[in-house]
């Protein structure tokens, strides 16, 4: 963790942290949401203060608490959103044929959550085995019959599974490079548990993608590192894995799925792709520190478009109430200062998060049904990223004039 007044050094190449990426001030862990009897207990906050290394152009956060703290007991379900789970399917769909995986292969996902994509190689008869840190989230894996193992990846539960006879053919992660802080021992993990010849997929959000659009919600503590290609073939060339080919995806806002293989594994050459989005990055300065600086002056611009909408809309007897209970949402909000003074309250889907609050900004979270009972003017949808999903599952919300708000990354009011 980080101590105060410390040098910062990057935690791919071990550079001074000298350059500002973007500052959102204090913000509380993400997924800490608490009851509502907890209203007046006291939150720990902490900077949420994003750097950049000018040797390898890693943008990243800070450790300010520790993954066991974050992760071990998680309040996110991947299983609750349908087109994660049509994602997945398609992303299961792909690889089998790709990889001709069958009976006699190995699949290991890494941060396998509750099954949401390991059931999907299951239902085809492919062998698989979850990794997942969060007791309670792989305890409904196991239900589901997805065998899973409750631990943080590295190399000491990569050594531990090869001593068991376990070598994945197809290694694979979504959204988890970003949650790693110790980026070196994942990375190693991952080549340690590839069997020769097969293939690594990790899945994350594209900074080229964060910085064009402004999504600078996707900041917050949990995600320890933002990645380019440019930054992430720097940390898996360090561990004789190559990025053979790459695959930019619209999920989260636009992602960028990677596809490793050992250095010495010649059946995998790498694939046009490689080459054109470097040239894509390079072209929009992501090799160069000017770039990394200008994105702080569009992320205040974005806040000044909420709160100048929320503000008016209040001022004109409007109400306003939130859809999604999402980490992306907690730091918008809390880096707007947006209480219950300006949003009413939000709703979610998941069980796992009615009833209880937005950590720092204390907005109570309810059952999407609340909506139909309040008919409130705006629904200011905080998983932007879904809003297609969104918008068709609560199309009633219209029937009484009632309109959706996107944030990101200009404020949109879809009629």
């Amino acid at each position: 963790m980080t101590t105060p007044g410390a040098v910062l050094a990057c935690r791919n190449c071990g550079s001074a942290l000298e350059h500002t990426f973007c500052d959102l001030g204090l913000s509380p862990l993400a997924n800490s949401y608490r009851p509502l009897s907890e209203r007046n207990a006291m939150e720990r906050f902490y900077p949420l203060h994003v750097l950049v290394c000018d040797r390898c152009f890693l943008v990243q956060l800070p450790e300010v608490e520790s993954p066991e703290e974050i992760f071990s007991d998680y309040a996110y379900f991947s299983s609750y959103s349908t087109s994660w789970l049509a994602h997945a399917e398609a992303y299961v769909a792909d690889m089998t044929d790709r990889l001709r995986l069958g009976a006699s292969s190995q699949v290991v996902e890494v941060a396998s959550n509750d099954g949401y994509l390991l059931q999907y190689f299951v239902k085809r008869g492919i062998p698989v085995l979850g990794v997942e840190p969060a007791a309670n989230v792989a305890k409904v894996a196991v239900e589901k019959g997805i065998p899973s193992r409750v631990a943080f990846f590295g190399v000491e539960t990569a050594q531990t599974l090869r001593a068991e006879g376990i070598h994945a053919d197809l290694l694979l992660g979504n959204n988890v490079l970003a949650h790693v802080p110790r980026l070196h021992d994942f990375v190693e993990g991952l080549r340690i548990l590839l069997k020769p010849g097969g293939v690594i997929t990790m899945e994350f959000p594209h900074l080229l993608q964060l910085m064009r659009h402004v999504q600078f919600d996707t900041i917050y503590h949990e995600h320890f590192s933002y990645f380019s290609l440019l930054a992430v073939e720097k940390v898996f060339a360090a561990h004789g894995l190559r990025i053979f080919d790459v695959a930019q995806l619209p999920t989260h806002g636009g992602s960028l799925r990677i596809f490793a293989a050992h250095d010495d594994d010649q059946t995998h050459p790498v694939q046009p792709g490689i080459a054109e989005l470097h040239a894509e990055e390079t072209a929009a300065g992501l090799d160069a520190l000017p770039a990394y600086h200008e994105f702080a002056e569009r992320v205040k611009r974005t806040k000044r478009q909420l709160l100048r909408f929320l503000v008016e809309a209040r001022e004109q007897g409007k109400t306003v109430v939130g859809y999604g209970a999402p980490a992306k949402g907690v730091t918008l909000l809390n880096y707007c200062g947006v209480g219950t003074d300006l949003l009413d309250y939000t709703v979610d889907l998941s069980p796992h998060k009615q009833d209880k609050m937005l950590p720092g900004v204390q907005v109570p979270i309810s059952h999407p049904d609340r909506i139909a009972d309040t008919r409130p003017d705006y629904v200011l949808i905080l998983p932007w990223n879904l809003k297609d999903e969104i918008v068709k599952q609560m199309a009633h919300v219209r029937s009484w004039g009632g309109a959706f708000v996107v944030p990101i990354p200009e404020l949109q009011v879809l009629p």
